[in-house]
């Protein structure tokens, strides 16, 4: 099982076009942490699974939401009421509050995943304005059995090898 994880989009609509297109045959769930700027209505965004992000204005999405994967439940918030850009405390709290086994989170524009406390926190960066690299990135999670994979790639779709994490999840 696959899923498609891009977060910081900030009113582009034909990448997001891009990369549902590129993917589309081998991803099971799109998911978009926030700050699209744009509405449901925007028939771009419609196959993601999308949160609210401090630049999303209106009610249009939730702050937060849980998606099931297979036998694994992924936390997708956009991260700025967690204060993530200081630390991933509230949202490890918010997680295990949840039961998540892995959290999708965006708003600092920094591209990373890690294992914390047999939970997985993807940041897939920003495909608009990525901050602390020149790459505009987007992350693909992969299930398979108990193991987690996570590659990135830039928006051009090249694989980042050197970004990508291997682990287990019990």
């Amino acid at each position: 099982m696959k899923a498609l994880i891009v977060s910081d989009s900030h009113g582009l609509q034909d990448e997001l076009h891009t990369l549902y297109a590129r993917h589309k045959d081998e991803v099971d769930i799109f998911i978009h942490c926030g700050d699209s700027e744009l509405s449901q209505e925007d028939e771009v965004i419609k196959p993601y699974a999308t949160v609210q992000g401090n630049c999303d204005f209106g009610d249009d999405f939730p702050t937060e939401s849980v998606i099931s994967f297979d036998t694994w439940s992924i936390l997708v918030t956009h991260g700025h009421l967690f204060n993530v850009k200081s630390t991933l405390l509230s949202l490890s709290l918010k997680a295990r509050e949840m039961g998540a086994d892995i959290v999708c989170f965006g708003h600092s524009h920094i591209a990373g995943a890690e294992k914390i406390d047999n939970c997985l926190f993807i940041n897939p960066g920003s495909i608009r304005l990525p901050k602390g690299s020149k790459y505009k990135t987007y992350a693909i999670l992969e299930k398979r059995g108990n193991k987690a994979i996570v590659e990135f790639y830039t928006l051009e779709g090249e694989n980042l090898p050197d970004w990508s994490l291997k682990t287990t999840l019990s």
